[in-house]
């Protein structure tokens, strides 16, 4: 879509608004598109659509990054209604998120595909009817006894040696990204996946 000139390309973190949630391995998403947009100097200083945003241009491109301010299982009413207003073609589109079933510290991209369990990922499927849009899963691993501490994992911010890992995986989330705007889908993976 064009604007003022430029191509649009939007790029979504997901997590959940509010102090409370800050740097929580549930927040990775919105911890990359904060990296992203502090390599660039882009000040999120725009609010639209239920979401924060910040942006700028590269090269032709005019970026725009989200963090929606819906919580994570409703984020899909944020970028639905981003996309919409900026007449988005789905391959414009780059989510990125936490992933349970990542090991701590892997990230990976894919073109498309399933929300593989991710509550925020479902969201954005439901609400844009498509699941054909990339997206960078950043892994968080898994709690220590099990599936019942799920809830309290996601909401909690890692210590020590698993602060550090996750920290360096949300940097190269924030790099896979600007690959993906820059180069294109199958060079990040190429360059970011493993």
């Amino acid at each position: 879509m064009p604007w003022n000139g430029c191509l649009v390309k939007l790029i979504v973190g997901l997590g959940n608004p509010g102090i409370r949630y800050a740097h929580t391995r549930h927040n990775a998403g919105f911890d990359a598109v904060d990296a992203l947009a502090a390599r660039h100097n882009w000040p999120w200083d725009s609010r639209r659509s239920r979401a924060v945003l910040a942006g700028g241009v590269l090269g032709a491109e005019k970026i725009v990054l989200v963090k929606p301010q819906t919580y994570m299982n409703e984020s899909g009413v944020a970028v639905g209604e981003l996309v919409r207003f900026y007449k988005l073609d789905l391959g414009d589109l780059l989510v990125i998120c936490d992933d349970l079933d990542l090991p701590l510290g892997r990230i990976r991209l894919r073109p498309g595909g399933s929300a593989g369990g991710q509550h925020g990922l479902e969201s954005v499927i439901q609400h844009l009817g498509r699941n054909t849009f990339a997206r960078i899963k950043i892994g968080i691993g898994r709690p220590a006894n099990g599936r019942g501490e799920n809830l309290g994992f996601l909401l909690s911010a890692p210590r020590g040696d698993e602060r550090i890992t996750l920290d360096a995986a949300i940097e190269r989330a924030s790099e896979a990204a600007e690959c993906w705007l820059t180069e294109g889908a199958e060079a990040a993976m190429n360059r970011y996946n493993g």
